[in-house]
Parts: structure tokens; C-alpha cells; sequence
């Protein structure tokens, strides 16, 4: 079946069970299916459809643009990066008289300055971006936890793993990945939280999880957004 509301067409099937309400579900590959009690009309399924229709939308979209993974980069004029979980546009200017190639924050936008206008220099600026922005808020991140524990971090560093967010070894050495400067604050404060708890409990044991949860109560949320976001963390 599809229905079309506010200039948008949506199909989904439309299955009747033995249930008391209207359930509305995606899969994993982002297609809609409505399962109703039996003897349901068709209006109340619409009705509660278009109820819900931009919520829908929205994470049918998420999904497919998970599944189609991360688009590569063109590093254009307006193509837009993420930082601290939003969107910011990029603005590209040659200066052949700067010392180095930069990005900094102007308001909205991200505001590249290379000496020479290609693919390969701009990607490189903004990765020096990110990984300068990301030591600064994992420093600041690592400060404003430090009360909870009775231990210090020996050294911090930034790296370009491929594989994971964050590590702490048993010399109380950690590491975060530069790409975390992408998510969210409160997310980034996560993954530190994550990587200090393990100066105390090495292993995700329980011990660890309950230090964990006592000082980011909702961390299960921050893993989530990770988890569907990482795709298009990306330069």
C-alpha cells in the first residue's frame, strides 16, 4: 500500500493481527509496516500515519542513508561537515601567504584557508581542525570528571584509530579518537567518562558498568547515537 501527505508518498504494508493497537515499525533496511488489530479501518491506520508522518520520514531516511554508508567527499564550496553533532557548511578561500592551511568556526560556517584550492589540502585542514578541537574538549571533558575519581590520566593523546572511540591501558595512558570532535558534547563526555572508569576497572565488568552509569546515567543513549551516527562521521 502507499499514502501520500504533505507532497511525500509512503508505502508500507499494512498487516492485520491479533493485537489491542496500532503498532508502526521500519525495518532494518528502512520500509514501513503497520501492523493493526484486526477490524481495524483503513482511516484510523492513515490517521495515525500522518500523526506520526515526520517522525517517520526521518528515520526511514536515517536508515537507508546508513545502508548506502558514507557518501565521499568533494570537498566543495557549502558541503557540509559535522562538529559537535550539527551540520556546519565549508567556505574555501585561497591565501598563498598563509604559514599553514587552517580551518577555524566563523559563526555557521566552517571556514577553510589553504594556500592552494584542492581536494587533498582542504581534507588535510580540516582533519588538523578536528583533531585540535578534539584535544582541547577531551582535556576540558577529562578536568570537569576528575572529581569522581581518585586517580589521573598519565597521559592523553588523539589518534586516528579505525576501530575504536577511545582506549585505556594499563599505565592509565588514554586515547581518543579524532573524529569524536563530530558527535556531541554530552556523547564526548561519554566516551571519556568510558576511558577514565577503565583507570579503576580495566575489564566491562559490572564493577565498571555501575561507575559508569553513576556518572552517565543515560550512557546507553550515547552508545546508540554513536552507533547509527559513525557512518557519516567522516572527512
Amino acid at each position: 500500500m502507499k499514502h501520500t501527505h504533505s507532497g511525500e508518498t509512503i508505502h508500507f504494508e499494512l498487516t492485520y493481527k491479533n493485537r489491542k493497537s496500532i503498532g508502526i515499525h521500519l525495518d532494518r533496511y528502512g520500509n514501513l509496516e503497520v501492523l493493526a488489530p484486526k477490524g481495524t479501518d483503513e482511516e484510523s491506520v492513515i490517521r495515525l500515519l500522518e500523526e506520526n508522518w515526520d517522525n517517520i520520514l526521518l528515520k526511514s531516511n536515517e536508515i537507508k542513508e546508513r545502508l548506502n554508508g558514507p557518501q565521499l567527499k568533494t570537498y566543495q564550496p557549502g558541503e557540509s561537515f559535522l562538529y559537535l553533532g550539527r551540520s556546519f557548511p565549508i567556505e574555501v578561500h585561497q591565501n598563498p601567504d598563509i604559514e599553514h592551511d587552517h580551518v577555524t568556526l566563523k559563526g555557521n560556517i566552517l571556514n577553510v584557508q589553504v594556500k592552494e584550492v584542492e581536494g587533498e589540502q582542504i581534507k588535510q585542514a580540516l582533519k588538523r581542525f578536528y583533531y585540535q578541537r578534539c584535544k582541547a574538549i577531551v582535556e576540558s571533558s577529562i578536568s570537569n570528571h576528575q572529581p569522581y575519581f581518585n586517580t589521573k590520566p598519565r597521559a592523553v593523546r588523539i589518534s586516528d584509530s579505525q576501530t575504536t572511540w577511545g582506549t585505556c591501558d594499563g599505565r592509565r595512558q588514554l586515547s581518543f579518537n579524532w573524529k569524536l570532535a563530530m558527535a556531541p558534547r554530552d556523547v564526548i563526555d561519554y566516551v571519556v567518562v568510558h576511558e577514565m572508569c577503565h583507570m579503576v576497572h580495566l575489564n566491562h565488568d559490572r564493577s565498571f558498568w555501575r561507575l559508569v552509569g553513576k556518572i552517565v546515567p543515560d550512557y546507553k543513549e550515547k552508545e546508540q547515537w554513536l552507533a547509527k551516527s559513525s557512518w557519516k562521521m567522516t572527512v
